[in-house]
């Protein structure tokens, strides 16, 4: 076996691991690009389930923060 091919016994894949794939959406390469028009889509369905209007000009980043706190608050998150 190569050393590349080695791995210490610490190496697991598949376990719980503490957020190392999450990202603030601020901190997004991407994020102050505008929305996609799935998070659009997304936001919209939402918005009109919570009784909401939110502006349809939004970042990628604030869009969704937007999503996360509405997911919330109609019980769609994965949290919920």
């Amino acid at each position: 076996m190569t050393e590349s091919n080695t791995h210490s016994t610490d190496d697991v894949l598949g376990g719980e691991q503490p957020g190392t794939t999450e990202k603030d959406p601020q901190d997004w390469a991407t994020g102050d690009e505008p929305m996609t028009g799935a998070q659009r889509s997304y936001l919209d369905t939402l918005a009109r389930e919570a009784g909401e209007t939110i502006s349809a000009d939004l970042t990628k980043a604030e869009a969704s923060e937007h999503i996360d706190r509405l997911q919330a608050a109609t019980g769609r998150g994965a949290d919920s």
